[in-house]
């Protein structure tokens, strides 16, 4: 077994590979906060992409369904999972349940079929990236009145990183949705995010923390809103210097 520094360090190393954006604002945190998130959303890259392994549905599903199993055991009887992450994620015990919830909701990631209406977007996303800031905001000990609220700002910025992602699924035979939803999905994401984001002005130190990955989520939702297209065209996301900069303002606000 990978003892638990080794696992911590690898945990960081998969974030900074696979997630880099969301390594650069877990960088913009006090460095003795980092290792309670790591572990998380080190998980949630793995379990991202379980769904992806294989273009054969069955397959992609039973990738996912170990880290259902993991998970499940953590969470009911603390057995690490045999995986380089294990010791770092069973360091925190109440991140098992949370990441459980996301790979549960991963399955449909698994399948060809698009969503069939808006509804069913936000509740993959309330699932899958609300239930990540929640669970973060917890680990940095936010208030348990403050963790809806993440909820609410994490399943909004997830919208925009879904968005971001639409062209990526559709060429791997995963469709999204028409192209004429977008816009209506971007604004009402918007005024999702606008309203988190007021409530996050009030809110502790630790909330405002558990908020900073989102900090690309409320420019990537304008454009799409003004100019669907670039949903389908992969022009969404900013330029490396817009992006940089943002984050450097919303840890300058913290």
């Amino acid at each position: 077994m990978t003892d638990p520094a080794a696992s911590m360090a690898a945990a960081a190393d998969l974030v900074a590979a696979g997630d880099p954006d969301r390594f650069a604002a877990t960088m913009a945190t006090p460095a003795e906060l980092r290792g309670r998130l790591w572990p998380l959303y080190a998980v949630n890259l793995e379990i991202a992409r379980a769904p992806w392994a294989s273009a054969e549905p069955l397959v992609a599903e039973m990738r996912l369904q170990w880290w259902v199993d993991a998970l499940s055991e953590l969470a009911a009887e603390g057995r690490a999972p045999e995986h380089i992450l294990g010791p770092a994620l069973a360091a925190q015990p109440p991140l098992a349940e949370a990441l459980l919830t996301v790979a549960e909701a991963r399955r449909r990631d698994c399948w060809p079929e698009g969503f069939v209406d808006t509804a069913e977007v936000w509740d993959y996303l309330a699932a899958t990236s609300g239930q990540v800031y929640r669970a973060a905001a917890a680990a940095l000990d936010a208030a348990p009145a403050e963790l809806d609220l993440l909820a609410e700002f994490g399943t909004a910025a997830g919208l925009a990183a879904w968005l971001t992602a639409v062209p990526e699924m559709t060429r791997r035979g995963r469709p999204a949705l028409p192209p004429d939803a977008a816009a209506d999905l971007a604004a009402d994401g918007g005024d999702r995010l606008g309203r988190a984001r007021t409530g996050l002005r009030r809110a502790s130190h630790a909330a405002r923390l558990a908020a900073l990955p989102g900090w690309q989520a409320q420019a990537i939702l304008m454009r799409a809103r003004k100019t669907p297209h670039r949903v389908f065209d992969g022009t969404l996301g900013g330029s490396e210097f817009s992006r940089r900069f943002s984050l450097l303002v919303a840890a300058f606000r913290l």
